[in-house]
């Protein structure tokens, strides 16, 4: 399987082709709007696997060329850009396409992060309408601390929520979560449900800042 990481050179996107290109045997595609900034992060996504004796496939593109040669096209960039970037790409997607979201509307005032969704009730809405019709909608690994993703040496031990109203691209995407080590991936329904989910995400960080020892909190269901 192909993954793509549109603004895969961002933290989350750095996170994640790290631990797939680690833990699993996908091609991993790094996307960027500019393709010079995916190869550099590719050469350096390369090295940092390379000194823990991974052999992985990893590749850098413009995001357009990026999910075109995907199976799985994650959307690793920040809420406001969500959208537009789904119409960047979409003549590179189609119905066999999976386009999945991890971003989440936040804003922060001198007490913390608070939950901001847009006007179309969350992001990973907002990029379901924002898509072509026939390609599914996947919100996933919202609730996860870059940092934590980022850093190989970090064992993880967390869960991440899944919604989606495909149930096939559902379960791809769980199957696929579930392949990272240490990340339990959790079916939380159809996307109606995704603001729940988003909402987790501030009330992580805001632990984070308020407990010193926690700086890489994240999510584990009982």
């Amino acid at each position: 399987m192909r993954i793509a990481l549109l603004g895969g050179t961002g933290d989350i996107g750095e996170g994640l082709a790290l631990r797939f290109a680690r833990d699993t045997d996908h091609e991993i595609l790094i996307g960027s709007r500019d393709p010079e900034k995916a190869r550099d992060a590719v050469a350096s996504y390369e090295d940092e696997l390379a000194e823990r004796g991974a052999d992985a496939s990893v590749k850098g593109f413009a995001n357009e060329m990026a999910a075109d040669r995907a199976d799985v096209v994650v959307l690793s960039v920040p809420p406001y850009y969500a959208g537009d970037t789904v119409e960047a790409v979409a003549d590179s997607l189609d119905e066999d396409t999976i386009l999945v979201t991890p971003a989440v509307g936040m804003q922060g005032d001198e007490d913390g992060l608070h939950y901001h969704p847009p006007g179309a009730g969350s992001v990973t809405e907002l990029v379901a309408q924002r898509a072509p019709d026939a390609v599914p909608v996947v919100g996933a690994f919202h609730n996860l601390a870059a940092d934590a993703l980022s850093d190989l040496d970090n064992d993880l031990d967390l869960d991440t929520l899944v919604v989606a109203d495909d149930g096939d691209a559902k379960k791809r995407v769980l199957d696929l979560a579930n392949e990272i080590e240490g990340l339990r991936a959790l079916d939380v329904g159809p996307l109606a449900n995704a603001a729940e989910v988003e909402s987790v995400t501030p009330l992580v960080i805001n632990i984070a800042k308020y407990n010193e020892d926690m700086h890489d909190v994240g999510v584990k269901w009982v």
